[in-house]
Formats: structure tokens, sequence, C-alpha cells
């Protein structure tokens, strides 16, 4: 007996040996292989059961909640409900390859990263058919480098999936049926990082139904474009600069990289001596776009996008006043490219109509999500479809300016009229796990 217990000690310590320089490793900034396939494989991948949980200890794993199933040949993981990969990093940029398809069935694979970024919509296989797909995440913390951190909301601190400001890169796998086979994880050192400065209109909203065009922008772009989502709901340009979120997205700025800068909608509820949108926020904005030029970044004004308010002949109302033509005169005199998506959602939203609107704005009745017992009414925030469907008009801005990263979008004869949007019907991207009745701050 005592041999017996011997040999599985001796065992039990083997494989926290192995799970020890595994861990190690994951912190060198090598590459990072995982299979979740049992069959044979290249040694160099972490083979990960669809029991291993994620600990800081081990470096990885998936997040507790819905646990992934096998195919029945093996071959992948999949399951009813989306699942979260996570793995424990250093802040920066990664390229991702995912290999995904099964043997036996046909998947439909839907991939977000860190809090519900759309990385890859919609990727089908056949039975027997393998792709990989690749892209770039970036991912960072509070700690500001020199000394600082960012003063996180309650709401970019709470439970149960907050993946925005933590030390792991989180994937969720989601669809139809996926079929996850392996996860590889790259520094991408040299990837051009698109920082987002901004409001709740810009933000990674963290609950369904709530969504932001800066959460879709990902998935139009490939590999070795990272989008770093540092806008905040309720921020101002002022509560940007107090709360260390420049600071912090300066610190990790490189020659190159370009910083999308819209406010307006909390801005403009500001008031007192001297402020306005002639005055202290285009002065505002003229430091901002100082301190990116400063870190060699390309700085890029974006209006805000209308709130949904139509008048008695059924067209959209301006509720912004001057700070949308603030911005314009700002980027025409500081020769800034500019996106105006107040512009270009003024057309989407009076094509749409009063009604259409409905499905582009948080409009639900009670009981559409868990443990939401009154109707959902907001004119200001955006579900699902209306953040796609505005950031295909910032992308189509982007083209509209020429900035040289479009040579990164997915496609290459990318076109989007917001005047013929896609219709609200043929929207299938997935729901995540989480979700809230409570309205995102400000705006």
């Amino acid at each position: 007996m005592k041999a017996k217990y011997y040999k599985i000690g001796v065992a039990a310590i083997a494989l926290v040996m192995v799970a020890c320089k595994q861990a190690a490793a994951l912190g060198s900034g090598a590459v990072h292989n995982f299979r979740f396939s049992s069959g044979a494989t290249a040694s160099s991948a972490v083979y990960v059961r669809p029991d291993v949980e994620y600990s800081d200890h081990r470096g990885y794993g998936f997040e507790p909640g819905a646990a992934p199933l096998y195919t029945p040949d093996k071959q992948a993981l999949t399951s009813p409900r989306p699942f979260y990969f996570s793995v424990k990093l250093p802040e920066g940029n990664y390229d991702v390859t995912v290999t995904l398809g099964d043997g036996g069935e046909p998947s439909q694979n839907t991939v977000k990263a860190e809090d519900r970024r759309l990385m890859l919509k919609d990727v089908v296989t056949v039975p027997g058919q393998v792709v990989q797909r690749k892209f770039t995440v970036n991912i960072r913390i509070p700690q500001i480098e020199g000394g600082g951190r960012v003063h996180l909301k309650q709401r970019e601190l709470g439970p149960p999936l907050e993946k925005d400001w933590d030390d792991r890169l989180t994937l969720e796998f989601n669809g139809a049926k996926p079929a996850v086979q392996s996860v590889r994880v790259v520094p991408a050192i040299h990837a051009t990082t698109v920082y987002l400065l901004g409001d709740s209109t810009v933000t990674d909203q963290p609950d369904e139904p709530w969504c932001s065009w800066g959460q879709m922008l990902p998935r139009f772009f490939r590999e070795g474009i990272a989008v770093a989502n540092n806008a905040n709901s309720g921020e101002t340009l002022q509560s940007f600069i107090a709360s260390n979120r420049l600071a912090k997205v300066l610190s990790t700025m490189k020659p190159g990289d370009y910083a999308l800068i819209q406010f307006g909608h909390n801005d403009q509820k500001e008031h007192g001596p001297g402020i306005g949108p002639f005055t202290s926020y285009r002065r505002d904005l003229e430091f901002f776009m100082s301190q990116i030029r400063r870190h060699g970044g390309h700085p890029v004004l974006v209006t805000s996008m209308n709130r949904r308010r139509f008048d008695r002949a059924g067209r959209i109302v301006n509720t912004l006043g001057d700070y949308p033509a603030a911005v314009r005169l700002t980027a025409n005199q500081q020769h800034v490219p500019l996106i105006d998506l107040h512009a270009m959602s003024r057309v989407l939203f009076n094509t749409l109509g009063p009604q259409g609107t409905l499905h582009v704005f948080v409009h639900y009745p009670a009981n559409s999500f868990p443990d939401q017992p009154k109707p959902l009414s907001d004119n200001s925030h955006f579900n699902g479809y209306g953040a796609y469907e505005l950031a295909k008009c910032v992308v189509q801005g982007m083209i509209d300016s020429g900035l040289p990263i479009i040579k990164y979008l997915k496609n290459p004869h990318f076109h989007y009229d917001p005047a013929h949007p896609d219709a609200f019907d043929t929207y299938n991207i997935p729901l995540s796990v989480a979700s809230s009745q409570l309205k995102p701050a400000g705006s």
C-alpha cells in the first residue's frame, strides 16, 4: 500500500511541476499553443481538457460557467451556450489563431474577445472541414508604466465577466454550433494599435443587450490591427483626463498608432463660465490631439451619433447642439481626419424611421432577458444590430478620409451606404452570457 501511495504522490508532484513550467512559459512572451482535441498532435501544444478551469497558478483554462463538451469524434469542443477560454498574459497586442471545424458535423462559429469585442462573425464549416482564422487582440491593465493607475468605475470592476482590465486574454466561443480545436497566441509587437477614446456609445459594454460601435469594429480588420477600446460610459473629455485614461493611452502608444476620439454626449451637459462647444470643448480636443501627436500617434476626430428623437414629420432632430459643428471646425483647422458619424447616423436613422430605429436602440419588452421584469427603453444606447451598423459607418468614414489602416480591412472592397442599411432580420450575431437591465452611465 505504501508503494502505491508513493507512486501516486510522485505522479501528482510531476503534474504540479509540469503545470508550474507551463505557467512560467506563459508569462515569458513565447508562443502559446493550446489544443482541445484528445487526438494526437504536436507535442508543443498544451492539451486542455474541457473541465480545466482557469487559475492564476495554471495560467490558462476555461472560465466558470457553461462547460464545453467534446464533439462526437472528440476533435473539437462545443457547447449549446457561449464558453470562455483565458490565458494569463502581460498587457499588449497578441495575434490569435483559432482552428475551427469538426470531422463529422457542420459547425457555426462566432468569436469575441475580452468584453464582447467581435473578432470573427459566423465562420461556417462543413463536416470534415477545418479552417484557421487569425486576428489581433489588445489587452491592458489599470497600472500605468512610470506610476499611477486608471481610476476604474464600479462597472469595470464587477463580476462575472469583466474582461477589459485584467491580466489575461479571454476568448468567447459562441454560435449556433461552435467547434474549436485549438488556440495559438503570439505577441504582436509590430501591430498597429487603434485606440478608441470616448463614452458609452463607444466603449466595450459588458452586458447584453447594450452594445457600442467600438465593440464591433475589430470584426472588419484582419490581423495587424489591434483595436484598444479605452472608452468608458459617462466620460467627458475632462473626466477622461482626470481618471488617467488619456495618460494610460499615451503610456502604451507607439509611433504610427491611431486614436479615434468621440465625445460630446456628456460634455454638452456641463455648464459654467467658459464652458461650451467652441470654447472649453474645442480647447480640450486640441489638447488631446497635441498629446497624441507628441507621442507619434495619429488623431482622428469622430462626431457623436444622433440620439433617437424625431420631429412630427418623422425626421431626426439634432440633440447635440453645436458640439458636432465644433468637432468639424476643429478637424478642419487642425488638419485632422474627420469621421462624421453625426451626419451618417442622421441618414441611417431617417432611413429607418421612428419604428425601424426601435431595432437599433435598446427597446425590448419585459422578460426579453433573464431577470428583466420591466421593459427596456433607451434612446441613446444601442443594441448589437445598431452598433454593427454604426461600426460600418465608422469604417466607411475611415475609407472616405483615406486612413492608411484601411489596407488592413478584411474586405478590400468594403462599401457602406447608411441610406441602405442591412435589414434587421439578417442580423445574426449571437448573444453573450451576461445581461443587465441597468442603463449605462451618461449619454
